[in-house]
């Protein structure tokens, strides 16, 4: 029979907890530990709030790097919003991201694929493969820089010599399009091969020997197989390449530094300039805000499909 509330005797005159001492056993656990998780999430959002809540009263004010002026609301968005300039730096930052993104994944993915294959110094090729991604980048664009900057460095003089004319990889609009794109594939494919080689790991083998056994082929195990094993972790090394190709600074800055005539200049790079160069705070955290919004949206469309992929 029960006697009290949260206690039942038992046989002996034994006594047992009942569901209400155990429930507040379980609230006194859950505020322990929001107790000790609470200051360091009150560190986090101090440390990303401030700067946050900072640059968002910058965007609306119109003042400069030492005051903040006078409040304009959203003339500084508007302003950003009908300028030629936003519209041309939006437009090459798309081109860039699609490029770095998916050029870079498929090249990683590829050698991922190849060094699957039983070889000789496979692990030498990994390591020398990694060297675009690990070398400072300041190295490597100076070296590009020495391979195609002028009608003599080497690449535009192989040009000639093969008939081809003396393309200026660096003063042409169009080809400077291309190069920036090209070195950020170059950049970047060593990171997409890690992540690609570790998601291509987790897919068992006895999987591929029951699809050989039944008949597909080589590229029907890779659609129907490998693709869809590694969805996951693709989506989210396109999430994390389409925030590194967004906000990548050094790599256009030390090309080209935006140029020629504003050709390869990014977001990133235009907000850079319209702060510190044209001393245009409000504009500048404006165009940075909206640059945010858009990586938001984006990877809530992507973690979506990392969602849809984790179910099936």
């Amino acid at each position: 029979m029960t006697s009290a509330v949260g206690t039942t005797k038992q046989p002996g005159g034994i006594t047992t907890p009942t569901g209400p001492r155990r429930a507040r056993r379980f609230d006194v656990n859950r505020t322990t530990m929001v107790a000790l998780v609470a200051p360091s999430v009150l560190l986090l959002l101090l440390i990303n709030a401030y700067p946050l809540v900072s640059a968002a009263n910058q965007s609306l004010h119109n003042g400069s790097l030492i005051s903040s002026g006078s409040f304009v609301g959203l003339d500084n968005y508007r302003a950003v919003l009908t300028s030629p300039q936003f519209w041309q730096a939006a437009e090459f930052t798309l081109v860039f991201t699609i490029v770095g993104v998916f050029g870079s994944w498929a090249v990683g993915l590829g050698v991922a694929l190849l060094l699957q294959a039983d070889m000789p110094g496979r692990s030498l090729f990994k390591v020398l493969l990694l060297l675009p991604w690990v070398v400072p980048i300041v190295v490597s664009a100076t070296s590009i820089n020495y391979l195609v900057a002028t009608p003599s460095s080497p690449v535009p003089s192989l040009f000639h010599a093969l008939g081809l004319g003396t393309p200026l990889f660096l003063a042409n609009p169009g080809w400077a399009k291309v190069t920036v794109c090209v070195y950020k594939v170059w950049v970047s494919f060593p990171f997409m091969m890690l992540m690609a080689s570790a998601a291509l790991a987790s897919v068992p083998d006895t999987v591929y020997e029951a699809a050989q056994m039944d008949g597909a082929g080589a590229f029907q195990r890779f659609r129907r197989i490998t693709l869809p094993m590694i969805a996951r972790p693709t989506y989210i090394s396109w999430i994390l390449m389409t925030i590194f190709c967004v906000n990548d600074f050094p790599t256009i800055y030390l090309l080209t530094g935006g140029g020629p005539i504003s050709a390869t200049t990014t977001l990133v790079v235009l907000a850079y300039r319209t702060v510190f160069q044209n001393f245009q705070v409000g504009p500048g955290v404006a165009i940075a805000f909206l640059m945010t919004l858009t990586l938001v949206v984006v990877s809530v469309v992507l973690y979506r499909q990392i969602r849809k992929a984790a179910f099936h």
